[in-house]
């Protein structure tokens, strides 16, 4: 089965909350970044517990080991499952997101490769690989890659074996969904859920990867 993550990229506390449990039945764990929890604060956790899914928080962590550490201890504190790191960074900034994730029983996944158009301007040239191989030698669960590019997933898949591949770029940015599910273990979708007209009709509509 493919889980379907929704990406809760609203600013608006009670309606993130909303959407997230109309479409509850239909999706497998929730994504939550830098706009939500700005706006709402890491209480947001809360408002979402009762959903009984997994919480990702996708802050892309991109700095020293010991910043890492401190961003992932209030990540776990706060309640949350699994968080999303860059590897740009380095092992020993990685490894830290992993140690303080493993420790508290929750996952990390790294980006290898992002969505939108203007990733390949760095992540090219072997650069990707590089970033997944360093997931796998770090011990990370999983990683990050671009539903917009299904070659390149296949190629980090090579890379990363069995761990865990989480997809974004379904829908507004042009990724297939029916494409890439078969490539992954989940696919992550924000805007073509949350600004539908039905959020919870569109996330059933996008759950048939799960069957």
């Amino acid at each position: 089965m493919t889980e379907l993550i929704l990406s809760l990229d609203l600013c608006d506390r009670r309606q993130a909350a909303s959407i997230a449990e109309s479409c509850a039945p239909y999706i497998d764990a929730v994504k939550v970044g830098y706009p939500l929890v700005l706006s709402a604060g890491l209480g947001i956790v809360q408002d979402l517990a009762g959903l009984g899914l997994p919480l990702i928080a996708d802050f892309k962590v991109a700095d020293i080991p010991n910043t890492n550490r401190l961003i992932c201890d209030a990540v776990f504190s706060a309640g949350f499952d699994a968080v999303i790191a860059h590897g740009f960074v380095g092992p020993d900034a990685v490894r830290t997101c992993v140690e303080v994730a493993h420790d508290r029983g929750g996952a990390v996944y790294v980006v290898a490769e992002m969505s939108h158009p203007g990733a390949v301007e760095f992540f090219h040239g072997g650069v990707a690989e590089r970033i997944a191989t360093l997931a796998v030698n770090c011990r990370a669960d999983g990683i990050i890659a671009p539903a917009t590019r299904p070659d390149r997933i296949g190629r980090l898949r090579e890379i990363v074996g069995r761990r865990t591949i989480y997809s974004p770029g379904v829908g507004t940015q042009g990724g297939d969904i029916d494409t890439v599910a078969g490539l992954v273990d989940g696919v992550i979708v924000g805007r073509s859920i949350y600004e539908a007209e039905d959020p919870a009709a569109e996330a059933k509509l996008l759950s048939r990867i799960r069957r």
